[in-house]
């Protein structure tokens, strides 16, 4: 989905299930990203993986292109352009066409914007030392309760963010947050069937209350059944 939309002085802060592009029309739009602060000015963007909490504000205003995407090609895309100039023309242009009203496919736009973007897998899949997943998955059991951020979990398997990033979605189809979230809840589903009570199991598990819990395990049950 394509929108315009416009950012204030007010802060928000949530995350996506979805991967987010932010293109930035005129003024700056200030953002901190899994504790890593951003500044994205007219004629930059941002891509925010799927999972990732961000929080936001532009406090002398700020428009943007925003387009929301479930699409998983996303997933293996730097999270910002290789050619800004390329994709800030084509994002001026779709937006000049959604405030004019006239007719632009939604579908068409994503993919423009997709191929614009450019991807890095490839490259970054080929760089660094091996992940030894088994070791991560070990050493994140023992750190749940933990704010854990992508930079954690990179400077774990000795590599840049951008490249573990990379290497995550090469290796296992989810993004790092994404990725965090399965070893969150499936612990979870072990002290629950162990006896645990859930307010006790949401600590331990990095969640900030028990219902928080309980709906991302429903959420989760939900789509692993429509797969």
């Amino acid at each position: 989905m394509l929108t315009l939309r416009h950012y204030g002085p007010a802060h928000g802060r949530h995350a996506h299930d979805h991967a987010q592009l932010l293109w930035t029309l005129d003024g700056a739009l200030e953002l901190e990203v899994e504790g890593r602060g951003r500044r994205v000015a007219a004629g930059q963007g941002l891509l925010i993986p799927p999972g990732e909490r961000h929080d936001f504000e532009a406090p002398q205003g700020s428009h943007c292109l925003v387009l929301d995407s479930a699409d998983p090609a996303w997933l293996g895309c730097l999270l910002q352009p290789l050619h800004a100039q390329a994709v800030d023309h084509l994002a001026r242009f779709l937006a000049a066409s959604l405030s004019q009203g006239l007719a632009v496919s939604p579908e068409l736009g994503a993919q423009l914007l997709l191929q614009a973007w450019g991807r890095n897998v490839a490259q970054a899949a080929a760089q660094g030392r091996a992940i030894d997943w088994a070791a991560l998955r070990r050493w994140t059991q023992t750190r749940l309760a933990a704010p854990l951020s992508v930079a954690d979990l990179a400077a774990r398997a000795g590599l840049a963010e951008s490249q573990f990033r990379a290497r995550c979605v090469a290796a296992t189809g989810l993004t790092p947050m994404q990725w965090l979230r399965v070893q969150r809840l499936d612990r979870a589903r072990e002290l629950r069937a162990a006896g645990l009570a859930v307010g006790v199991v949401a600590q331990r598990v990095g969640y900030e209350s028990p219902s928080a819990l309980t709906a991302a395990l429903r959420r989760d049950s939900v789509l692993s059944g429509t797969r």
